[in-house]
């Protein structure tokens, strides 16, 4: 029999196969996160009639001869390239941008992974695939520290967490002080010594040319009329305080620099009852405080202790520290402003997911907490997984695992929330591919037609 027959059906194999692949790619040109494949061929083992002879003195070299004997599929290749990105608005969806790095799921058969980011929350507040119901594996936030280096998890982040209140410990001043604010320049009336009561008030006149008439307080030449602030703090129990700190300028110095007061009271005392809206009240305490600025405008030495006394039924005593060192006096407005933290008891009421894979949760109570963080896992030659079907692979022995799951930051990956990847198939390469192969099936199919009709003349010599 002719060895060209063999070759011809071999070719026709091959060339079908891929058919099937080119076939399986246009299938799935419209399915999110679908890496396209192709099909590449190599040539089959020659037979050799003879072999290869050196040159010698009188004659030349000569080459073997030898009859190849058709083809075989040599490698069908997983494409890894990035599809385009497609918006869908859905928020909890997730577009992964990397070549080597794939989403990690928890499936019914054990850890598996994908390119396909159709992730939606479940009645439990467990975050999976759409569809299947595989559980997106990351790590959960611990008052919203992310631990990356503990082993991933399911994410679940159920409907209606509440986050507790936490007491204020600690407030922060920053911004400016105005250095040419107006100083004091007389006081009139007030008892004693410029101390204004309703019924017997102050009158002040500012350097600006400006007076002002006090019902409270106490004022003193070369001072500044006090600045007050509000600062917003919570006890134990989530309750809201709002303490006024004053600031008044207490000396200008243009050889060491400005001094302020701050103060819980405009008199420089050191103690104030503040009553809230449900009637109790609450005891303030803080020794006042001398603030140094220098030359240069900025704050030295800048920090204070206040002390609150509340009856709420919260933690009796709570003390809370001032840092100032933030602050600025510089010839300009005053914009000064202070922030404590601490918060009310809240209920999650939106999750947002950034281009890292961090998923964080909005409250009631107007304060934002990490809540969890998306994993993924970087392959060196991810064309190595294998695929099992559902757009998951699977781990093999050439996929070349790189390390322990960690972030999109980590690896070089970017993530895109709200939107899917799509499909990387080019419908016309898939296309032309498809016109070559069937001319490619068509030749071999050829080949084995003529080499029937050359046996066929071979067997009519006979007779």
């Amino acid at each position: 029999m002719m060895r060209s027959l063999f070759s011809g059906v071999s070719g026709l194999k091959n060339h079908q196969t891929r058919m099937d692949v080119i076939g399986n790619n246009i299938s799935n040109v419209n399915t999110t996160g679908f890496k396209s494949a192709r099909a590449t061929f190599t040539d089959m083992l020659s037979q050799t009639l003879s072999g290869a002879a050196a040159p010698q003195d009188n004659v030349g070299g000569v080459n073997p001869k030898q009859i190849g004997l058709g083809s075989s599929v040599g490698a069908i290749q997983t494409i890894f390239t990035n599809g385009s990105v497609q918006s869908t608005g859905k928020n909890t969806d997730l577009c992964l941008s990397s070549e080597n790095a794939l989403f990690i799921l928890n499936t019914t058969t054990g850890t598996a992974y994908t390119r396909n980011g159709a992730f939606e929350f479940d009645a439990d507040g467990n975050y999976v695939q759409t569809g299947n119901g595989y559980f997106v594996q990351g790590w959960m936030g611990q008052n919203g520290v992310i631990d990356t280096g503990a082993a991933v998890t399911n994410i679940t982040i159920p409907s209606g967490k509440t986050m507790p209140p936490a007491a204020s410990a600690t407030a922060t001043y920053s911004n400016n002080l105005n250095s040419e604010v107006p100083l004091i320049t007389t006081v009139t009336g007030g008892s004693p010594a410029g101390t204004a009561t309703v019924d017997n008030p102050v009158t002040v006149k500012l350097s600006d040319g400006s007076s002002v008439t006090m019902t409270s307080g106490k004022y003193e030449v070369d001072q500044s009329l006090p600045l007050v602030t509000t600062l917003t703090v919570y006890d134990t129990l989530g309750s809201k305080h709002d303490i006024s700190i004053y600031y008044k300028m207490t000396k200008r110095d243009s050889t060491d620099g400005n001094q302020w007061q701050v103060a819980v009271t405009t008199d420089g005392s050191d103690t104030t009852t503040i009553t809230e809206d449900d009637g109790s009240t609450t005891t303030v305490k803080m020794t006042p405080t001398t603030l140094q600025f220098d030359t240069d405008g900025k704050a030295t030495g800048a920090t204070g202790t206040t002390t609150l006394m509340l009856t709420n039924g919260s933690r009796g005593t709570q003390t809370l520290a001032l840092d100032m060192s933030a602050l600025t006096q510089y010839a300009s407005s005053n914009t000064i402003a202070g922030v404590a933290d601490g918060n009310a008891a809240g209920t999650l009421s939106s999750i947002s997911i950034d281009n890292s894979g961090a998923i964080t949760g909005t409250y009631t109570n107007g304060k934002k907490q990490v809540e969890a963080q998306v994993a993924l896992q970087r392959f060196t030659n991810p064309a190595g997984l294998t695929k099992i079907g559902d757009s998951l692979y699977e781990d093999s022995n050439n996929a070349g695992k790189s390390g322990e799951p960690n972030t999109a930051a980590a690896i070089g990956a970017k993530i895109t929330p709200a939107a899917l990847e799509m499909s990387n198939v080019d419908v016309a390469d898939q296309f032309t591919d498809m016109i070559v192969t069937q001319r490619g099936f068509q030749s071999n199919s050829k080949i084995i037609t003529v080499s029937d009709e050359m046996l066929e003349t071979l067997i009519n010599m006979k007779r």
